[in-house]
């Protein structure tokens, strides 16, 4: 399996995850949503939001990715998020639309990658301002993993509500041989 067809294959899974995950959430009232619930970033909308905040972060790194990479034209034009916990979204229905809107661009954004861009490295700076120079690869996995780490809180908050995400395994998504 090459790092390519993994990152079209995480690409899948979150935008399946996020659908149910949407779907879930949108079960529950704007008080549910908003009520701090002791997570990471409160609420389960805080944490849909962050979600979507380090998917802008991390994107808006990747588009200066040497091999500028045209599915990010999208992303290049988005204000950069100033903390972690920014509410960019307090309205669910127009934070389910930007989630729509930015798993479209995850997906095509990992078929547009290349065996040779993933084996770059890529230099950033972090949100403290501090460089770094790594790996591209490396990088998209933490980015889909951050995704993945923040939906399982997400599901444990719907869960807690009341609301069942359903099945969250990636398994599913794996094409049988």
């Amino acid at each position: 399996m090459s790092l390519k067809s993994n990152f079209e294959l995480m690409a899948d899974y979150n935008q399946w995850m996020n659908k149910s995950i949407y779907l879930a959430a949108s079960k529950l009232n704007a008080d549910d949503l908003s009520k701090d619930r002791g997570a990471f970033f409160g609420s389960i909308i805080g944490t849909l939001n962050h979600i979507l905040v380090g998917d802008i972060i991390w994107l808006k790194r990747f588009a200066d990715h040497p091999s500028k990479l045209k599915t990010l034209d999208y992303v290049r034009d988005l204000n950069t998020p100033k903390a972690l916990g920014a509410i960019l979204y307090p309205e669910f229905k127009n934070l389910e639309s930007a989630r729509i809107k930015m798993d479209e661009v995850i997906r095509d954004f990992a078929h547009e990658l290349t065996d040779e861009a993933l084996e770059s490295n890529l230099s950033y700076s972090n949100t403290k301002g501090e460089p770094f120079n790594k790996k591209f690869g490396h990088l998209i996995q933490h980015f889909f993993n951050h995704q993945t780490h923040h939906r399982g809180q997400a599901s444990t908050l719907l869960s807690q509500a009341g609301v069942e995400v359903g099945v969250t395994d990636l398994l599913v998504k794996i094409p049988n041989a």
